[in-house]
């Protein structure tokens, strides 16, 4: 597909422990993207946004006091943000919209908000099977996986701990990490933390802080007369594949999917991505999205995270912002991933920045290793 929009802002709310509401996170992340892009809110004709929580883009939208003549709140979990974009970008080339807000924010460290018990049906009620066994949701769906991942391909907890170890790295060069000043995390640390559920502990998991982000989107022709240098959308893709577990399959991911159709749409292959933006909810969801995108093959991604590629100065760097193991992980993480792959191209990212990037991917997962949607991204030429 030819480029025809570009996102023109990006920016965070304020992260970590804010004790604020979530319509006032909504409403900086919103409004620092419009700063960003030189807009004001009387620019925005389309909102897109969900959350965990009952704020629709229906409710912000009121909040902002705009009328927007189109709005998404398609609920898909963490993947939701990349799927946005697909959709403002059909809604621009259509003339349904012109200027098009994706966000997220949630308050869940504050408010406390966030349950991982409970018993599935809450949330799947087609999942009565496995509901006897009392599964963490999410946490024992992406345990499973792991578990599976080691016997398939041999690979060990320690393997695993390697993705949190790397996430830690990128994440002392972010001063807007919540853990910026932790220091140093080791592969015996991440063994050595509480167990959850086997094979993942405290150290495997995401975190979960306040906080939220949002990218504005515009056509191309109207990108390049506003204030930051446009960043292209070169193509997406997506797959919705289940909502419980125990009727699908848990290798390989959705994410061959939409990884095929984000890169046959772009053009491209995964040798041409410079940076690279995966959803980290948990240490085995980086490993299962590397080999379902095509950047090594089944069994090969362990080794890949654990080599100095990927690290800072590497020639495949992963995850540059700290991701959602140690930079911020609001609920839903898939609009930070955007901003972290804008400001990479933009080469605004500081002392994490990659050099000479101009192709980026971003990549989102939702669920229980439910939805996935992939955003590719590039410098404007």
């Amino acid at each position: 597909m030819s480029a025809t929009t570009a996102i023109v802002g990006a920016a965070e709310s304020d992260l970590g422990v804010t004790n604020a509401s979530i319509l006032t996170l909504q409403s900086q992340a919103i409004t620092r993207a419009l700063a960003d892009a030189g807009l004001s809110l009387s620019d925005v004709d389309g909102l897109a946004t969900s959350g965990v929580s009952r704020f629709s883009a229906t409710q912000v939208a009121d909040y902002l006091g705009i009328q927007p003549s189109w709005c998404d709140s398609t609920f898909a979990g963490g993947s939701a943000y990349e799927m946005y974009i697909a959709r403002a970008s059909q809604a621009i080339a259509s003339g349904q919209a012109s200027t098009i807000v994706i966000s997220f924010a949630s308050n869940q460290r504050s408010a406390r908000s966030r349950s991982l018990g409970g018993v599935v049906e809450t949330h799947t009620p087609e999942a009565q099977f496995e509901s006897p066994y009392g599964p963490l949701f999410p946490l024992s769906y992406y345990a499973m996986a792991a578990q599976r991942y080691m016997h398939e391909y041999g690979a060990t907890r320690a393997d695993l701990a390697q993705v949190a170890v790397l996430a830690r790295e990128w994440a002392l060069l972010n001063p807007k990490a919540f853990r910026y000043d932790a220091g140093p995390l080791t592969v015996d640390e991440v063994l050595a933390a509480p167990m959850m559920s086997s094979p993942l502990t405290t150290a495997d998991c995401c975190l979960v802080t306040d906080g939220g982000g949002a990218v504005v989107v515009t056509s191309l022709e109207r990108a390049r007369d506003l204030a930051k240098p446009p960043v292209q959308i070169l193509g997406y893709g997506e797959s919705t594949t289940n909502t419980s577990m125990s009727q699908v399959p848990l290798l390989p991911t959705g994410a061959v999917a939409s990884g095929k159709a984000a890169f046959s749409r772009a053009g491209l292959s995964p040798s041409d991505v410079d940076v690279v933006a995966l959803y980290d909810s948990f240490t085995i969801t980086v490993l299962l999205s590397l080999e379902a995108l095509g950047f090594c093959g089944p069994g090969e991604a362990a080794s890949l995270v654990a080599s100095d590629r990927v690290r800072p100065g590497g020639d495949f760097p992963l995850n540059t912002s700290g991701g959602g193991l140690s930079y911020c992980h609001p609920g839903q993480y898939g609009v930070l991933l955007l901003v972290e792959a804008v400001r990479q191209l933009r080469g605004e990212a500081g002392a994490r920045q990659v050099s000479n990037a101009e192709v980026a991917l971003a990549h989102g997962t939702g669920g229980i290793l439910s939805t996935h949607a992939t955003v590719l991204l590039g410098v404007d030429r």
